[in-house]
């Protein structure tokens, strides 16, 4: 079923759903059984084909990665809950932090420590963001945004030692081969960082809302007010309570913590290093970054629990904080599965095929990178993945480049650029799940808050690439 417009339905019925329901799981699971329903045109074969595709997301290597992180992970953080590493670490923390500007820098601080993998630096850094915005009483959304601006317009820019860096460098050499250029395409992706015009401008725009303002503490809105006010009176009360009565013990985060941070850049290193890479950079470049993670998170859980039981806490308060941990993650965990399997359908129904024979070769060179940015921007959005954007668009990207006599970098950073306006502002994107998962938000109404926002910095990147299409060949 290919060049058809079909593939667009199950994306714009979980959009559609999302805004209407305010939740996104619905949604998800009515968009992703009509994809399958169209693809196999009977129910009971829908029905069979939709579960197929959760199983064969399920069975994906690098998928189960992912859920295997973010499961331990919460596990991790629920273990430092309850030894009172997150209390203690936060009390300190808030003694020298008072400010929403403060707050904010902290933030962007913690980037030399959490750059590699956004999912990890959101993890990371989340639990103590969370508790410090609440005693603060500041706006968790204005957090959010900070921690995701500072994460997913950072990181795409970075030229070595994230886990985009070898996918990336890897989609230029797949979409330039045969094409003989005269840069390489390492050489290629670094000139085309230049020219990811959205993710630069929401690095400023996050920089701006961060440290213009004079610094002043606020109370939140009358949104956030209202939710607090419609949550169960008894919900998870009994665990919120025994959370307060821990000893606040900083070290019981900061040892945890710095292990996992030391682990992750030693075996990324060593993970390189056994695939052929000489230099440090290149071996942060080249290795398996995902499973670097999980196997760091893995070894600094057993580590953290000899040592908590070492420092004397008591046993069974720290399995049960630690599933309690990761099942708190489960909420992100699900949707992720099924927005992989919700892709899965749309590339079975032409997705792929659809929006490449829809723009054909009809564009002038200045308009390229303009083009290619604002529609991988839709794409994006309604995948919420910047890797499946950038798979889908990167060929397409430099065919229209080469027919067209654009600039390669241009195009290739616009394509770039897309991914990341996805990423940050769809409610589909895992960045924006584990945000408003780690600090309690409504999913839908966090993503249209950011959106707003999004929306502003790629309008000026849309303005940028028109002009640097005139003058950049």
């Amino acid at each position: 079923m290919e060049h058809t417009w079909f593939s667009l339905l199950p994306f714009v019925i979980v959009i559609s759903m999302s805004i209407w329901l305010k939740t996104i799981l619905p949604g998800l699971v009515i968009g992703l059984l009509a994809g399958a329903l169209i693809f196999k045109a009977n129910l009971l074969g829908g029905i069979y084909q939709s579960v197929t595709y959760v199983v064969t997301t399920l069975s994906n290597e690098s998928n189960m990665k992912i859920i295997a992180f973010l499961y331990l992970f919460g596990g991790l953080v629920g273990m430092m809950n309850i030894s009172g590493g997150i209390k203690g670490f936060s009390e300190w923390v808030g003694t020298k932090v008072k400010t929403e500007r403060g707050l904010l820098g902290l933030i962007w601080l913690t980037l030399p420590f959490t750059f590699m993998m956004p999912m990890f630096r959101i993890m990371m850094i989340g639990p103590v963001v969370k508790n410090l915005a609440k005693k603060m009483n500041l706006p968790k959304q204005k957090v959010g945004l900070t921690m995701d601006i500072s994460t997913e317009s950072v990181i795409v820019l970075l030229p070595v030692a994230t886990a985009f860096v070898g996918f990336m460098v890897s989609l230029v050499d797949a979409s330039t081969q045969g094409l003989h250029l005269a840069k390489s395409p390492y050489q290629i992706f670094l000139l085309s960082i230049l020219f990811d015009f959205f993710a630069i401008v929401m690095l400023l725009i996050g920089l701006i809302q961060t440290f213009w303002k004079r610094a002043k503490l606020i109370t939140p809105n009358t949104d956030e007010k209202q939710l607090e006010d419609e949550q169960h009176e008894f919900h998870r009360v009994g665990i919120k309570r025994e959370l307060s009565l821990v000893k606040a013990q900083p070290w019981h985060l900061i040892v945890p913590v710095f292990l996992l941070l030391g682990l992750s850049l030693y075996l990324l290193w060593k993970d390189g290093k056994t695939r052929g890479a000489e230099k440090v950079f290149e071996a942060f470049s080249t290795a398996d970054a995902t499973f670097v993670m999980l196997l760091a998170v893995f070894v600094t859980l057993i580590v953290a629990f000899i040592f908590y039981i070492f420092r004397r806490q008591p046993l069974n308060e720290i399995l049960y904080h630690f599933y309690d941990g990761g099942n708190q993650m489960m909420e992100a965990i699900s949707l992720l599965v099924l927005i992989w399997a919700l892709t899965l359908s749309a590339e079975d129904l032409g997705f792929s095929s659809f929006i490449s024979s829809t723009l054909g070769e009809f564009l002038p060179a200045f308009l390229t990178s303009a083009t290619i940015f604002l529609l991988g921007s839709v794409v994006g959005y309604f995948i919420g993945s910047s890797w499946g954007t950038w798979g889908l668009f990167m060929p397409l990207g430099v065919s229209l480049a080469v027919s067209t006599g654009a600039s390669i970098p241009l195009t290739v950073g616009a394509v770039f650029a897309g991914g990341a306006f996805g990423a940050l502002a769809s409610p589909l994107g895992d960045t924006t799940i584990t945000t408003a998962s780690i600090l309690d938000l409504p999913l839908v109404d966090y993503a249209r808050f950011k959106l707003k926002i999004s929306a502003i910095g790629g309008f000026i990147a849309i303005v940028l690439y028109l002009i640097a299409g005139l003058f950049i060949t």
